[in-house]
């Protein structure tokens, strides 16, 4: 089951497209690597998508919607695993060379072949629901901080928390296992900064003198993500007088939310007369990006999205996959925020960073 929507090029990327995007951050390969042989980058990457594929496993043996799930798990597994080893010995199999959206999809398709449309679903309701019951808690804290810029810090700071929730990465998962994440805490215990890209203090100016008409947010995970992080910084956006377009995947990919759940999150979270603990959210729409995986190609989006975003003059791409392992270079045609949690050493590596740095990257474009 994959996106049948058309889809179109995101009308903010800066044009020619085709000279100035290329959705995948880090290359695997370049021009002059031998075509037949996997590059050690392309080797490193396989194996991180190796050491994913036992918790996805666990994950479908538990899906109580798919008929004798542990025999189609074990098979996911290995029609996985089978995939992924083919790719190392030649990197020209399976629509390779591979690339971090190239190896996603497969996983996507094995499992969706196999009949497992959603395995993250269970914890992705349960988060839902305890994020939902702190919602209002969350939103009051940052209310009571007077001070603009340090206000929108702790906005900030609460999205790269919210963002540790992400069952992709195989660590964050067992972490997660154990006991769980508590929100306010994880905020306290970012990594210092400066961040491996950190253009906070540079945007704090700006959020004190400027505002912008209409945001259009990627957003990522379920849980204390979207309802914790993305969505109290949706709401500020609304006091200022931003209209605010929240873009989600169409189809579920790992415990991303996707555009059905977060439109049932914001009806859950509104009061009767339609508001975020006492902010109007009528310029608050949810618009399916027409993307079915834990990385966008900007390339490739609903048309709905492409309508409501063709005036806008901010775009925040929010999560390691979306505004980090793709899009971190993205050029866009007005001012642009990429924010994430960096949760793989191997991005870690290429940023020159720490794992579980942080990333603030905003572009500001003069006269849009």
């Amino acid at each position: 089951m994959e996106s049948s929507s058309p889809s179109v090029p995101f009308p903010l990327l800066q044009t020619p497209i085709e000279s100035n995007y290329r959705a995948c951050t880090i290359p695997y390969r370049f021009p002059s690597d031998n075509p037949r042989k996997a590059t050690p980058v392309e080797i490193q990457w396989i194996d991180l998508f190796l050491n994913s594929v036992p918790s996805f496993r666990q994950r479908a043996e538990n899906d109580p919607t798919v008929s004798d799930a542990p025999v189609k798990a074990e098979k996911f597994a290995q029609r996985y695993t089978a995939i992924l080893e083919d790719l190392k010995k030649n990197p020209e199999s399976h629509g390779g060379p591979p690339d971090c959206t190239l190896l996603c999809r497969l996983r996507e398709q094995v499992l969706r072949e196999l009949g497992f449309t959603d395995i993250f679903k269970k914890v992705k309701d349960e988060e839902n629901a305890k994020a939902i019951s702190l919602f209002k808690d969350v939103v009051r804290l940052n209310d009571a901080i007077e001070d603009e810029g340090k206000r929108v810090e702790n906005l900030i700071r609460g999205i790269l928390a919210g963002n540790i929730f992400d069952l992709g990465s195989a660590q964050l998962a067992e972490v997660f296992a154990k006991d769980g994440m508590s929100f306010l805490a994880s905020c306290q215990n970012l990594v210092p900064r400066p961040w491996v890209i950190d253009d906070l203090d540079v945007f704090k100016m700006k959020w004190i003198k400027k505002s912008w008409k209409k945001a259009v947010i990627f957003v990522d995970n379920s849980g204390a993500d979207i309802i914790l992080g993305i969505l109290p910084f949706a709401r500020e956006l609304l006091c200022r007088g931003t209209k605010v377009v929240l873009a989600a995947n169409d189809l579920p990919s790992i415990n991303d939310v996707t555009y059905p759940e977060l439109i049932d999150i914001i009806s859950k979270l509104k009061d009767e007369n339609g508001q975020l603990v006492g902010v109007d959210a009528s310029g608050l729409l949810v618009a399916n990006s027409g993307n079915d995986l834990p990385v966008i190609d900007l390339t490739s989006v609903s048309p709905e999205l492409a309508y409501l975003a063709s005036d806008a003059d901010l775009v925040i791409l929010e999560g390691m996959g979306r505004a980090i392992e793709t899009n971190l270079y993205a050029q866009m045609k007005c001012d642009s925020i990429k924010i994430g949690m960096v949760k793989h050493p191997e991005v870690a590596q290429f940023l020159g960073g720490r794992l579980y740095d942080c990333v603030f990257k905003y572009n500001e474009v003069s006269n849009y």
